[in-house]
């Protein structure tokens, strides 16, 4: 009996050990299971609470009990309740996913549990508490992986308030949002609201970088509406024409750094274009494409103020009360100076913001078509119906009613007020005045009569503008023009102006000219008062007698006739009388070699009969004339003096006479006739005095 003892001792200790081993390597493969894993699972758990559980209460029923009741080896009875007993044990088993499919763990399993099963109870107990300590250093693990993510989220919160902070205090004014922040960790963090985190990062940018990035993307947008871009490449501007021809019908122009659609290119050394609004024909050598293009485009984009009316006026001032100093038009463009309590400033005056679409875009082209430009010009228009000047008053009254301009043959004007007392009230270029109205058409008649008689002018935007005897700068530069001086067009060339200037022809660069179709305008004209004289020349004094002094003095003379819009004061009868005779003319044609005020002259015919009307005789020649009487200064110019001009090969070729106010009188050239300029619309090449006072 002892030796079956002993045996029965050293089978139970072995079979103690054979499970310890069973039991670390199980809980081995569940600690690398769960490494792998990143969490501990249910299943897990399982393993760890509900097998020790079972199979201990198993074996403290059956296995121990029969073990320490019988003290004999397993029967064939028993062996059948084992199987059956680990069958049952194998379908919970399996439900609680804790078996393989393996048979070779399957059967580790099963021998386990049955020496599991025939253990005695305090081996069994010792089992658990194994268990049990392998169980609490997993769940330490756990614990410290958890208190370690939570420093991370601490430290992590910590330097997102510290951005946050350092943000607000740089005044950020852009906010950049980011996607909902995670946090990955072995164990996902649970809570009750389950609340969505966002990290809020500032930055600041300057004023100067958010409206150069502002600009950058209005570049972009305007450059993508284009679907083949063209830029002007001219010195001033190029002609857009009804046909693919040098002598076509212009109907538009673009400016330098204009830019256009093109739409077709199959006609050879032309693009159709299309252009605010035009449509025609461009030559393609003034075109810039491709990269070219849009490298020029980027650097024209601005702020522009388009057009959105058929016509706005333009205002010295930013007032409703302002004077008006021009028009723009329906689609043109004008680059943006300021824009301050509902008016935009350009480079011309103010505009009303009402009637304007301020935004970031490239110049386009501008419309020639005379029969809309020239009827937008005025609101309600008038037409000076008479075959010379018309008289503008200060006031509706002959009598009282001093002239203050003329108004030529064919001028336009906006008629301010209804008819009183057989007065209009009109307004033309810059002066504003009374006309009588039975010589002012209106209305349908008004309309057919500018369509007839409007002409192509170009007028100077600049003073001392350079008229040159060739289309190009390597020409010679034989005189200048001065500023709102108009001229009409004989041809237009891609960059020049070709003027009638007087009996001449003569070229002028399109940068300082703008070439529109137009009517004339009131002339600014106050008629020489007449004084008698009561000194001025030198009596001869008798025996004994002291010579009488001059009422008259140099100094006041110099003073009633300055140049360009000082009044004419009082002079000398004749003198006087000379300028206001002349001015009766005014309107009558020019014809070349003519010498009749009423019929036809040229320029020397024109002075030569005038003067000749006060005892003065000339030659029929500007430059045969110049050569009689006193060269003067135009400081000590005075009404009935000659002013003569030079000619593209420097000798004189024309003459006119001075009538006062900075203005003189001269039979121009067929077009023009006889008319009123300022002294220096062109420069002057000598000043004479040819009445000898």
């Amino acid at each position: 009996m002892a030796d079956e003892e002993k045996v029965v001792e050293k089978s139970t200790e072995k079979t103690i050990e054979n499970v310890t081993e069973a039991a670390d390597a199980e809980d081995t493969a569940a600690v690398a299971a769960e490494q792998k894993e990143g969490s501990v699972t249910n299943a897990e758990e399982g393993n760890v609470t509900d097998a020790p559980k079972d199979n201990v209460t198993d074996g403290e029923k059956d296995n121990v009990t029969d073990v320490e009741g019988a003290g004999v080896a397993e029967t064939p009875e028993t062996a059948a309740y084992h199987v059956t007993d680990t069958s049952v044990k194998e379908t919970e088993d399996k439900a609680a996913g804790l078996l393989t499919e393996k048979p070779e763990e399957r059967s580790i399993d099963l021998i386990a549990d049955r020496k599991v099963r025939s253990q005695p109870k305090d081996n069994i107990q010792r089992l658990k508490r194994i268990k049990q300590k392998k169980a609490q250093g997993a769940a330490a693990k756990y614990m410290a992986m958890a208190a370690l993510t939570a420093v991370a989220v601490a430290v992590t919160a910590a330097a997102i308030g510290i951005l946050g902070k350092n943000g607000e205090e740089a005044g950020g004014k852009m906010r950049v949002e980011t996607v909902e922040a995670s946090l990955e960790t072995t164990a996902p963090l649970e809570t009750e609201d389950q609340e969505t985190v966002s990290i809020v990062l500032e930055t600041t940018l300057s004023d100067e970088e958010i409206a150069e990035k502002e600009k950058e993307e209005a570049v972009i947008k305007v450059l993508d509406g284009y679907a083949n871009l063209g830029i002007a490449e001219v010195s001033g501007f190029l002609n857009v024409r009804k046909t693919p021809e040098n002598y076509g019908e212009i109907v538009g122009k673009l400016q330098k750094g204009a830019a256009c659609e093109i739409v077709d290119t199959s006609t050879e050394g032309w693009y159709k274009i299309t252009s605010g609004g035009v449509t025609g024909y461009a030559s393609r050598q003034y075109i810039l494409t491709g990269d070219q293009a849009k490298k020029i485009a980027a650097e024209n984009v601005e702020e522009r103020a388009v057009i959105q009316v058929e016509k706005l006026n333009v205002r010295a001032t930013p007032s409703q009360d302002g004077e008006i100093v021009g028009q723009v038009l329906k689609d043109e463009r004008y680059p943006v100076k300021s824009i301050e309590d509902g008016w935009v400033q350009i480079d011309e005056g103010f505009i009303s913001a009402d009637y304007v679409t301020v935004r970031y875009a490239l110049n386009e082209a501008r419309k020639m078509d005379m029969r809309t430009t020239v009827l937008s010009l005025y609101d309600n228009l008038g037409v000076s119906n008479v075959s010379n000047y018309l008289n503008v008053r200060d006031n509706p009254d002959e009598k009282t009613g001093k002239i203050i301009a003329k108004l030529p043959s064919n001028a336009g004007c906006d008629i301010l007020e209804t008819p009183k007392d057989g007065w209009y009230k009109v307004r033309s270029g810059k002066i504003t005045g009374y006309v009588k109205s039975e010589f002012i058409l209106t209305g349908q008649a008004a309309k057919d009569k500018a369509m007839q008689v409007s002409k192509l002018m170009a007028i100077a935007n600049t003073d001392g503008v350079n008229v040159r005897s060739e289309p190009n700068t390597n020409s010679s530069i034989w005189t200048q023009i001065s500023n709102s001086e108009r001229f009409l067009v004989a041809d237009q060339q891609d960059g020049w102006v070709e003027i009638e200037l007087d009996d001449s022809k003569a070229y002028i660069s399109s940068d300082y000219v703008d070439v529109k179709y137009g009517l004339n305008e009131a002339i600014k004209y106050t008629p020489i008062v007449e004084t008698p004289a009561t000194g001025g020349t030198t009596s001869k004094p008798s025996k004994g007698n002291s010579s009488s002094k001059p009422s008259g003095n140099k100094k006041n003379n110099n003073n009633n006739n300055a140049a360009a819009g000082s009044g004419a004061g009082s002079v000398s009868s004749k003198r006087a009388q000379i300028a206001n005779y002349a001015v009766q003319f005014v309107g009558n044609p020019y014809v070349w070699g003519g010498t009749s005020l009423t019929s036809g002259t040229d320029c020397s015919g024109f002075t030569m009969s005038v003067m000749a009307k006060f005892g003065v005789s000339l030659p029929h020649n500007s430059g045969s004339q110049s050569q009689r009487g006193k060269s003067i200064s135009s400081s000590q110019m005075r009404p009935g003096d000659l002013v003569f001009y030079s000619g593209s090969g420097g000798g004189i070729n024309h003459v006119a006479i001075y009538i006062g106010n900075g203005q003189v009188c001269h039979a121009s050239n067929k077009k023009s006739g006889i008319k009123i300029s300022s002294w220096n619309y062109r420069s002057p090449s000598k000043i004479v005095n040819v009445l000898g006072d």
